[in-house]
């Protein structure tokens, strides 16, 4: 018999990835790409193109400064990618070119969107390309108003696309310049639209269009706002409550501990502080962008931060991260096991024991793979654990917040910090499984339970 090697969409979603960074490498190595005209070396513009399609945002080199208006296009070009997923970009162009969606087609889009069988894909990936350049396009007329007094009309019109691009897809670079929106911290207006942004593009595209189609179905039936509130998924109250809180816990902490310090805080009105807490709790939660120098904050907003970095953003959006209701579910097992419960239960609905095994495997291998990626950073130079940590965190939960190590790490430490913003945003899973042999279903023997001793 022949065996089929057609490959598997788990096969394709983290090779396109790839084939894609490659190819932005290439053209990021090219002359134009560079403000000025001169080669850049391969493992910087593989950095820059990992960074860009991982919509992480370390970077090596000032993307403002380094790379010319064509090389900056290529960035944000990546960017959008990244942000979409590069299989939904292709279903985009299929849809352009009217081609009809195959069943393969349809299953790599389902594994690429982590969506149930239920739903029809092809629409859903139109409601989603709409949606998402309506809100860049929002943004960026938002940013506008702010950026071409200061920057100029030309600079400030490329500078609002390439932020709100960039703010949506959590990539969280910038091309206004080296402090990212440290020299706005006091603009209300720049720092709300960035952090709606970060947060509609971390929601998740299913929880949008479950609350859009929600409200409008209950103003046509005139239900009440608990009816409506009630009506939405278990999915999507999960996701914004959880959402909420973090944020919220987030703010507290930032606010509380770096209230007083000079370096972070400390000189800002009271207003400001508040502004900035919220902004710091939203940006960990893998979008990149600061508005205070990370390498001056604590050490407990360190690991708060790594906590919230690791956590990142919700399922099926824009941001990475294991992913809130993974997190979520990950903690409701153990809990669940420790005051006896029989089952999971959430809103009333009982979560599936492969939802609660796939959580548990995703935070293992995450985490596992993070603490193997610090130790190899520690082992390329004297670095202190702290910053280590930070960033690998912000790497592998493709946020892109550094304590000032990433232009300094040597070429070793730039390569594992490629290889681990990778494997963030194609996902751990998704590369075990890639190099896994599959499930063996010709042996359906189950064997005797054995008396192991746990704890």
């Amino acid at each position: 018999m022949i065996k089929n090697n057609k490959m598997k969409p788990i096969h394709l979603i983290p090779l396109s990835f790839l084939a894609v960074i490659i190819i932005g490498a290439v053209l990021l190595t090219m002359p134009f790409s560079s403000a000025n005209g001169e080669w850049t070396d391969f493992v910087t513009a593989l950095f820059t193109s990992t960074t860009s399609v991982c919509v992480t945002g370390l970077v090596v080199v000032d993307t403002f400064a380094h790379w010319s208006f064509f090389g900056q296009l290529i960035i944000v070009l990546l960017i959008q990618i990244g942000g979409l997923g590069v299989v939904t970009v292709g279903a985009i162009v299929m849809h352009l070119a009217k081609k009809k969606f195959t069943l393969g087609h349809r299953v790599l889009l389902e594994d690429s969107l982590n969506l149930d069988r239920r739903r029809e894909v092809g629409s859903f990936i139109v409601r989603v390309v709409a949606g998402v350049f309506a809100v860049e396009e929002i943004g960026a007329l938002i940013y506008a108003i702010e950026f071409i007094p200061r920057l100029g009309f030309f600079k400030g019109i490329w500078a609002a696309i390439f932020q709100s691009v960039s703010a949506f897809c959590n990539a969280g670079m910038d091309v206004v310049g080296p402090n990212s929106m440290i020299d706005f911290n006091d603009s209300p207006i720049l720092m709300i639209v960035t952090m709606v942004l970060i947060i509609v593009g971390g929601i998740g595209f299913v929880v949008w269009y479950d609350i859009i189609d929600g409200i409008r179905e209950g103003i046509k039936k005139r239900f009440s706002v608990k009816t409506i509130v009630r009506r939405f998924s278990e999915h999507s109250k999960l996701v914004v409550l959880l959402t909420l809180s973090l944020i919220l816990i987030g703010a507290a902490i930032f606010f509380f501990v770096e209230y007083d310090n000079p370096n972070t805080l400390g000189e800002m009105d009271l207003g400001d502080k508040i502004l900035n807490s919220f902004f710091q709790s939203v940006t960990l939660r893998t979008a990149g962008f600061v508005s205070v120098p990370q390498d001056g904050l604590t050490d407990v907003s360190c690991v708060v931060g790594c906590i919230l970095m690791f956590i990142g953003g919700s399922p099926v959006g824009t941001a990475g991260g294991v992913k809130t209701v993974t997190a979520f579910l990950f903690f409701l097992n153990a809990y669940s096991y420790v005051v006896g419960k029989p089952e999971n239960v959430i809103f009333k609905k009982r979560v599936s024991e492969e939802g609660m095994r796939k959580a548990s495997a995703i935070v293992f291998v995450n985490m596992s793979i993070a603490l193997v990626m610090t130790l190899l950073v520690l082992l390329s130079g004297e670095i202190p654990l702290t910053d280590a940590l930070y960033e690998v965190f912000s790497a592998i939960g493709t946020v892109g917040v550094s304590r000032g190590l990433t232009p300094n790490l040597n070429v070793f430490a730039r390569l594992v910090i490629i290889l681990t913003m990778y494997l963030g945003r194609v996902g751990p899973i998704s590369m075990a499984i890639f190099f896994s042999k599959g499930n063996d279903t010709s042996n359906k023997i189950r064997h005797g339970e054995g008396n192991f001793y746990v704890g």
